[in-house]
């Protein structure tokens, strides 16, 4: 068989359509971008930089030139989780620090941040800003003050100093949670120590004061009765116990029960009443 060559011949004009119609495609699918949800569009143009003065680009699908290019940004809330930052104490004792910072960026400032800090804002901005305020912070205070009492007070105040270095960078600073204070084991087992000794020495004092509030709740109870056995005494004469005899008589005569009464054969005169009983 011999061999056969294909001509394959376009229409008049065809590749030129070709060719256009790709265009068309590259100059579309470049025109387009899609912006996830919790997101964030930063428009940056070939001719100008990055836009500042209009709103970042929003979730959905946004038509953008093909020359420009647009940089995504999370803006939900994010956490950085710090482990053992070492920082010194008051007293110059090296303590290791755990603490989780929830930020994120401010949406309608966020091609700022683009312009400013860049995608890298994390390690540029955050992170630096949270070990210096920690440092600054725990610098303040004793073990004893981190391991016990002054822990919520602590937390406070580095969210207070990195919200101080954070916020005029465009990222909005949500809580800093310290989550674990680590002290050299000597130290720790000492404040335990001085801990157990106190909380024995309240509970003690509490004893002594609890012992004491009864015995004078006692007293208290005597004095009551002696007195009232002092104004009772004071209050019967001899009168007064002749009268009440005589009612007693009486309201006895006058019963159904058989009784033989002795009149004027008691003590102080009074009748004395024999009966069954």
């Amino acid at each position: 068989m011999s061999n056969q060559q294909l001509d394959i011949k376009f229409p008049k004009g065809g590749v030129f359509f070709i060719v256009l119609a790709v265009i068309a495609i590259i100059f579309i699918s470049k025109s387009t971008v899609t912006i996830g949800s919790g997101e964030r569009g930063v428009l940056y143009k070939w001719f100008g930089g990055v836009e500042t003065e209009e709103s970042p680009l929003n979730e959905g699908f946004n038509i953008v030139a093909p020359w420009n290019k647009v940089f995504k940004y999370n803006v939900r809330q994010q956490e950085l989780l710090e482990r053992k930052m070492s920082v010194l104490s008051s007293n110059g004792l090296e303590i290791q620090l755990d603490a989780s910072v929830l930020y994120q960026p401010k949406e309608d400032q966020v091609a700022l941040l683009h312009k400013t800090r860049g995608e890298n804002y994390l390690q540029s901005v955050i992170i630096p800003a949270i070990r210096s305020a920690t440092r600054s912070v725990v610098g303040r205070y004793t073990p004893e003050q981190l391991y016990s009492t002054k822990r919520d007070a602590i937390q406070n105040e580095i969210f207070i100093e990195t919200k101080k270095i954070v916020e005029p960078q465009y990222i909005q600073l949500n809580a800093v949670l310290v989550r674990d204070v680590t002290l050299p084991p000597t130290i720790k087992d000492a404040i335990e120590r001085k801990l157990k000794q106190e909380q024995e020495s309240l509970e003690y004092e509490f004893r002594l004061v609890t012992a004491k509030k009864e015995a004078e709740k006692v007293r208290i109870e005597a004095q009551g009765k002696a007195d009232a056995n002092k104004i009772l005494s004071a209050s019967l004469t001899d009168k007064i116990l002749q009268d009440k005899g005589i009612e007693a008589t009486i309201k006895l005569a006058e019963s159904q029960n058989s009784k033989v009464i002795v009149i004027g054969s008691g003590k102080g005169g009074l009748p004395i009443i024999l009966g069954k009983q």
